[in-house]
């Protein structure tokens, strides 16, 4: 692991560099599968899959059959595992949905904002080295909480042309509308102009590979709109002498095994602390069946010594961690300033995987400093805000006078006249 001491604040971009590839690097590779599948459709993205994934199939539309047999290879324990998530994200979710705001801000002109479901969604679920049924659940349950009429799913297959029984039950039970077996770019690409047998939709979500993130961004072109630049996880854990050396260990591991692009990152005002996390990490990892992922991506990590508590507090800002946890005695302070993070964890027991799986909170997350201007998602980002405004005879006489003159000095004189028309017809 690197140790680095003190880092200079001119310094800083450097230390927090991540492991990351540019968008220059994979976006022609992006922009070819996009231009292909958008003339080719199904038959590109057949080829794609077998190039990509290593399977050949004749369909990719999940039948009622697989996921009838998904539901008998899911043990008992783990069902009930996840209709508690489940349950827990919905009471979180549901708690977000706001009322109508209507105000008359003239006398005869009332205003008023309401929101509705975007009606088309649709949700990446990465599949390859770990099957993520969990963000099913972060994505399909706000999308049917705000009412989206129809939510689809890619997902890569294995070897076998099949998805992880797993994925399919958690899908099944959130009230997905159709399940598709594509993963990668081509999933995006299909999901952005819609092929013979996958349906285009209005709004992308869900974390992925580099590929995902640039294909994600690449959709936007398109008009497709998405939740958010979510690219490798990553994780920074703030710790001083109160902190559990061991605990902090496993929330770095728990990041590092997502994958080989992972970074984890420890901030401390404690060099002791920094010794015993990284004797705790070199323990730990040895009895992970995702060590050599865990490894590579340990090999990125940061522990970061700095000698006060407002030193602190500007790196992490300056870094904007997708996932923030809080060791320290002095919480209120690290709260207070705590600008920039996709989702934070407070106190010795507050493990990151709680976020991840079961608190209810959603753990899809701006990643690569996209926090420091992107929300994780949650209910508000599968609805949109809409404004509505009625005005009576007497509200138009009570402002038609101000849109007159300022349409005039603009120049509009259309605009002037669609209200000088009305002012004259109630004289």
């Amino acid at each position: 692991m690197n140790k680095i001491y003190n880092p200079e604040r001119v310094a800083w971009k450097t230390v927090l560099k991540r492991p990351t590839q540019t968008i220059a690097d994979i976006e022609e590779m992006v922009n070819t599968v996009f231009t292909e599948i958008k003339a080719g459709g199904d038959t590109v993205v057949h080829n794609y899959t077998k190039k990509f994934d290593g399977v050949v199939l004749q369909d990719v539309l999940v039948s009622a059959k697989e996921i009838e047999e998904s539901n008998k290879l899911i043990s008992n324990d783990l069902k009930k595992a996840i209709q508690q998530a489940k349950n827990n994200i919905e009471k979180f979710h549901s708690a977000q949905k706001t009322d109508r705001v209507s105000i008359e801000t003239a006398n005869g002109v009332e205003c008023w904002q309401e929101k509705r479901p975007i009606q088309k969604v649709g949700l990446y679920i990465p599949g390859g080295t770990a099957p993520l049924f969990s963000t099913i659940l972060m994505l399909a349950v706000p999308a049917n909480i705000a009412g989206c009429k129809e939510i689809i799913l890619c997902t890569p297959p294995n070897k076998e042309g099949k998805v992880h029984p797993a994925i399919l039950y958690t899908a099944d039970l959130c009230g997905v509308t159709k399940i598709f077996k594509v993963g990668g770019i081509q999933a995006i690409a299909s999901m952005t102009f819609g092929t013979e047998t996958i349906p285009p939709v209005y709004k992308i979500f869900g974390p992925g590979n580099q590929f995902v993130t640039v294909a994600k961004q690449i959709a936007t072109k398109y008009g497709i709109a998405i939740d958010m630049p979510a690219g490798p996880s990553e994780l920074l854990v703030m710790a001083d002498d109160t902190a559990n050396a061991a605990f902090v260990a496993s929330d770095l591991l728990s990041q590092a095994e997502h994958g080989v692009d992972s970074q984890v990152i420890l901030v401390s005002t404690s060099k002791n602390i920094i010794d015993a996390v990284e004797k705790e990490v070199a323990k730990q990892i040895k009895d992970l069946p995702r060590k050599e992922i865990a490894e590579k991506a340990i090999a990125n990590s940061k522990l970061i010594y700095v000698e006060n508590q407002q030193t602190a507090v500007d790196l992490i800002n300056e870094y904007g961690p997708e996932h923030y946890i809080l060791c320290v005695q002095n919480e209120e302070f690290y709260l207070e300033q705590a600008y920039n993070a996709g989702s934070v964890f407070i106190g010795n027991y507050t493990p990151e995987s709680a976020g991840d799986y079961a608190s209810g909170t959603n753990h899809t997350l701006p990643t690569n400093g996209y926090a420091k201007q992107y929300s994780g998602v949650n209910l508000d980002s599968f609805m949109k805000s809409m404004t509505f405004q009625k005005i009576s005879e007497k509200g138009i006489l009570e402002i038609g006078k101000t849109i007159e003159l300022m349409a005039e000095a603009e120049g509009l004189q259309a605009h002037k006249n669609a209200v000088t028309l009305r002012l004259n017809s109630l004289k």
